[in-house]
């Protein structure tokens, strides 16, 4: 039996490694084969080892160690998962997984072991140093792919500034449709909001569109908090652009040529209404969202606007 759970163990552990490599270097399957390599890791090689271990060692007063062990493994890995895939909830996910293992699996280490007078402390050091290690090696993970989104974000701002200047070198005719008139009022919006946006962050919009990693935290959150902040009486945030994309989404579905691209109108602006919610969609884009994220949804937006206004 400890044979084949040791070939399953080699067979996982290349898996994941070639996993890795395929990832790290951006090749076909790499996905694919860390997903299946975690998946056997967790599902099937550490609990055949544990279950093993637990019937050849261990005693009715370490079983909970054993299911705390399996189950810290499967947050941390799991975690690790989704923060490399990118898949949604990974930032919550990983949240977890940093302190589980402290202030899930370590107390019931020292609880179980505690009772063991034959227990080795040379154990329980080891157990600490790998738990820190884990917890480097996890944030370490979470600062580089959140890097490697950042970057390919700011390449795809450059992008769309430099499409955005190309439409501007080209003259249209002055708006004649409703349509027409309701995307110039957006753009101004558009304007407005970035114009807000980089005098509060200390940059010209020219620095940002030559560099946009110039940008000053680029992953902090709720860049609405000072550029769209509006204090007083009642404190809100500046809805105008959300208004103005409601406008322009039900002025399009009014004038769309058939179902299909009604139905398709809100995806491409991204916009959804919440109609119980007068802050709904301005939260979720300008608070929620990483700040410099905002940011390069309104280069997208300017860009998609200025193109569907060419075509009207």
């Amino acid at each position: 039996m400890k044979q084949k759970i040791y070939l399953l163990g080699l067979i996982t552990t290349a898996i994941i490694i070639l996993g890795a490599l395929l990832k790290i270097n951006h090749w076909p399957g790499g996905g694919q084969l860390l997903i299946l390599g975690i998946a056997m890791l967790i599902f099937a090689f550490l609990p055949l080892a544990l279950r093993n271990h637990y019937r050849t060692e261990g005693n009715s007063k370490n079983l909970a160690l054993h299911i705390v062990t399996w189950l810290t493994c499967f947050v941390v890995f799991g975690g690790m998962l989704f923060k490399i895939m990118h898949w949604p909830g990974a930032g919550k996910f990983m949240m977890v997984a940093l302190p589980f293992p402290y202030v899930v699996f370590l107390p019931v280490f020292l609880i179980v072991t505690a009772k063991d007078k034959n227990f080795n402390i040379n154990n329980t050091v080891a157990v600490l140093v790998l738990l820190a290690g884990v917890s480097v090696f996890s944030a370490l993970l979470g600062l580089n792919v959140s890097k490697e989104r950042v970057d390919d974000s700011m390449s795809l701002s450059r992008s769309y500034n430099r499409l955005e200047a190309a439409l501007d070198e080209i003259s249209f005719p002055a708006a004649q449709t409703p349509a027409a008139r309701k995307v110039d009022e957006v753009l101004k919006v558009i304007d407005d909001y970035q114009s807000l946006i980089f005098s509060v962050e200390g940059i010209s919009e020219e620095q940002w569109n030559n560099d946009p990693w110039i940008f000053p935290r680029p992953e902090a959150t709720s860049i609405a908090n000072k550029a769209l902040f509006i204090a007083g009486k009642n404190p809100t945030y500046d809805t105008r652009l959300q208004t103005g994309l409601a406008d322009l989404v039900s002025e399009f579905q009014r004038s769309a040529a058939n179902e299909e691209i009604t139905g398709k109108i809100p995806l491409i602006f991204d916009f959804f209404e919440t109609p119980d919610d007068n802050l709904g969609w301005t939260q979720d884009m300008f608070v929620v969202n990483p700040r410099v994220w905002s940011l390069i949804y309104l280069d997208g937006l300017e860009t998609d606007l200025k193109l569907l206004k060419a075509g009207l």
